[in-house]
């Protein structure tokens, strides 16, 4: 379905996927294109492959256009439209969440973000700038600006699960960071320096609040998957702490790894995972066609117990969701916990979704 909201004085449109009379307290999942795509090539570029996060009516998929082909993000140096024009893509990200909380019957307190090169970069601005407003982020071949060339580096930190895919070979958003070749600043009117992927984690961790050494591990390969790559997994985990997993695809491109091949220009795709499995593991999305009864938070503070409001390791204002939410599945999971700035944030906004055990705002 089509759809668009007006935002800025400019109508802003985008592609639903999912049905409006689903279960109540649906997930939503916001999928950001890259450069020069608009949602519907997205689409067609990963195969539709997250249009089956939404089979069984337990979450919505919705792909957002940019302006002119392009995120509004956070890299200081970006030259295209909808940075030289302002364009506010905060609010549009906002308005939509909104828009469906109406009509579709979504959860705002389970909204994960799904950003591709340019589109994670506006997923990492969002979790920076606005991280109310998501449960969750995963980005999808795009690093994390060096502090001095990105617009957000003084946010507070938000904690949240960060899920990060990258390959080795990608020959437009390195690996290994560092500053863009001439041909992409030119091309796609980007610049500045960038960590590295692993940098990237690392980064995230620490703003997690986690402490300890990664662990790693190399996934199987898929019989029948197409060769000349793999992946290693790195989780960086920690009892009380969202956790960041990294997806490094050995010899893999500016791709997304899934059942469909991006060009050959763009690098290799890796077929041993689907990008949209890694998504509803990782977030601990619904089962398709089945809903998922209340489960006690894994390793939380509060033990095996389902959660309070309290703080968490000693951190001031962070707050413990808990079962007790609009959603009748409750899942007081590390996706709904440990968001100590944003359930703050939400509750001095008055978000409908800041309800809790005792955070005085109603679910």
């Amino acid at each position: 379905m089509q759809d668009s909201v007006e935002v800025g004085g400019r109508s802003r449109t985008y592609t639903v996927v999912g049905p409006a009379d689903g279960m109540p307290s649906q997930d939503l999942i916001l999928v950001y294109h890259g450069s020069r795509q608009t949602g519907a090539k997205h689409r067609k570029f990963t195969g539709n492959t997250f249009d089956r996060l939404a089979d069984g009516g337990t979450a919505v998929v919705v792909y957002l256009d940019g302006y002119r082909g392009n995120w509004n993000d956070a890299r200081r140096e970006s030259s295209f439209p909808a940075r030289t024009e302002n364009v506010d893509d905060v609010g549009f990200t906002r308005a939509v969440i909104e828009k469906l909380a109406a009509g579709h019957r979504i959860d705002p307190g389970r909204v994960f973000a799904v950003g591709y090169s340019n589109g994670g970069q506006m997923v990492m601005r969002l979790a920076h700038e606005a991280p109310e407003l998501i449960a969750g982020a995963a980005v999808i071949a795009a690093t994390m600006p060096a502090p001095e060339d990105f617009l957000a580096a003084g946010a507070p930190p938000a904690p949240m699960p960060v899920l990060l895919v990258h390959g080795t070979k990608d020959p437009i958003i390195g690996y290994a960071g560092g500053e863009l070749s001439w041909w992409v600043r030119t091309l796609f009117k980007v610049g500045g320096r960038s960590l590295s992927m692993p940098e990237t984690a690392a980064y995230f961790a620490a703003r997690n609040g986690i402490t300890g050494e990664p662990a790693g591990t190399t996934l199987p390969q898929r019989a029948g998957s197409a060769g000349g790559t793999s992946i290693e997994r790195t989780d960086y985990r920690q009892p009380g702490r969202p956790p960041v997993t990294l997806y490094t695809v050995r010899g893999g491109g500016h791709t997304i790894p899934g059942p469909r091949k991006a060009p050959a220009v763009l690098g290799r795709t890796n077929q041993d995972v689907n990008t949209a499995d890694l998504v509803k593991d990782f977030f601990e999305l619904p089962a398709r066609g089945r809903a998922t009864a209340p489960r006690p938070v894994p390793g939380g503070p509060c033990g095996d117990l389902p959660g309070s409001a309290t703080g968490v390791d000693g951190i001031p204002g962070v707050v413990v969701a808990c079962a007790k939410r609009s959603s009748p599945r409750g899942a007081p999971s590390w996706t709904g916990v440990f968001r100590g700035a944003v359930l703050e944030e939400r509750v001095r906004r008055g978000h409908p979704s800041a309800g809790g055990c005792d955070s005085g705002v109603p679910s």
